[in-house]
């Protein structure tokens, strides 16, 4: 089902401000759930509870002086922290958020997922490159071996996720998810080894512990972005914050069921006017949340948990574990595939 142009626009300005607002959440979420797992206070001094520390800390950069290195490129010092948000922004166009609301429902919505991330390995190079500083470049460097190394596991996972729907199409991913009661039809119970290298991929990917070897504070100060102050750091904060969600969104997306309701075929076997009803789609937007929410969390419990990998464990568990892995489980999900369809019990749509 398309929508309406004025409902795609409006559901495009509340998923651009809902992102900006995530970032906010998010910051505050994770400040309270590290200070808990470290039996200390946290955020207890702005607002009740501390809720608005994170807009504290937004006023903090916008009024802080943009300070540039004198011999930076300014134009490309200037574009990166663009092209980090713009990127992270526009990947939230192809989540389906219910049964016929998405924003840019493309028949080859897998294959411009995978596009955009791998955009967004430029905006930390060049902002490495363009500040003049060997830390920052150091930093871009890193990101950028990192995060090609772990796109091509992150790809095959992917794969193998469009291997068993027989779609590139992002609501069609999630709809075959729905085969059958229970949650037996989710792409975790069906593919969990693809599962497993997409979540790993997803933290390398966002940069989050612990692969945040782009930005490792003991040893390059801060990365890419050691040279950006007020509010273009305040965009690779944002940048950085809004990819961690987007990344929660596909990981319940490709192997969770994405919006479908646990046990959403019984449910509308039992009240078959659900079908299609408003009431539905709001079931479905708070059961894609509370997924989210639980991945969202992940995150912060594996930052506070495992200690950052040296730079040649990154790369040998990119390349030596996760890659061969990734490439395994796609061939065994493509001949389980073609063996079920040679004895009836699978119709792949390609």
């Amino acid at each position: 089902m398309d929508l309406p142009l004025y409902l795609t626009a409006l559901v495009a300005f509340l998923v651009i401000n809902a992102m900006l607002l995530s970032a906010s959440i998010l910051v505050y979420a994770e400040r309270r759930v590290s200070a808990f797992m470290q039996n200390r206070p946290g955020p207890n001094r702005v607002g009740p509870l501390g809720l608005l520390q994170p807009f504290a800390d937004v006023l903090k950069f916008v009024l802080k002086e943009d300070v540039r290195p004198a011999g930076a490129n300014s134009f490309i010092h200037s574009l990166a922290p663009v092209i980090m948000v713009v990127v992270a922004m526009s990947t939230a166009a192809l989540i389906p958020f219910a049964e016929g609301v998405v924003i840019a429902d493309l028949n080859v919505g897998v294959i411009m997922l995978l596009a955009l991330t791998s955009i967004s390995v430029y905006g930390v190079t060049l902002a490495g490159w363009s500040s003049n500083s060997k830390f920052s470049l150091l930093g871009g460097l890193r990101s950028a071996a990192q995060m090609v190394s772990y796109e091509l596991s992150m790809g095959l996972a992917v794969i193998s996720v469009v291997v068993i729907a027989g779609s590139l199409n992002f609501t069609a991913i999630v709809e075959d998810q729905s085969a059958g009661w229970a949650l037996l039809g989710w792409n975790v119970v069906r593919n969990p080894i693809g599962c497993l290298v997409f979540i790993v991929t997803a933290f390398a990917e966002t940069n989050r512990a612990p692969f945040d070897l782009p930005e490792a504070e003991e040893e390059l100060v801060a990365g890419y972005h050691t040279e950006y102050s007020g509010m273009k750091f305040g965009m690779f904060f944002l940048a950085e914050y809004v990819n961690w969600f987007i990344a929660s969104f596909f990981i319940a997306t490709l192997f969770f069921g994405g919006y479908l309701v646990p046990f959403q075929p019984l449910l509308l076997d039992l009240v078959p006017a659900l079908e299609g009803s408003t009431l539905l789609a709001v079931l479905q937007f708070a059961s894609l949340m509370l997924k989210v929410a639980f991945f969202a969390f992940l995150f912060i419990w594996v930052r506070w948990t495992f200690p950052r990998f040296k730079y040649n464990q990154l790369m040998q568990v990119g390349w030596k574990y996760l890659l061969p892995i990734a490439l395994a489980n796609v061939i065994l999900i493509a001949l389980g595939v073609i063996g079920l369809d040679a004895i009836g019990l699978w119709s792949p749509s390609f």
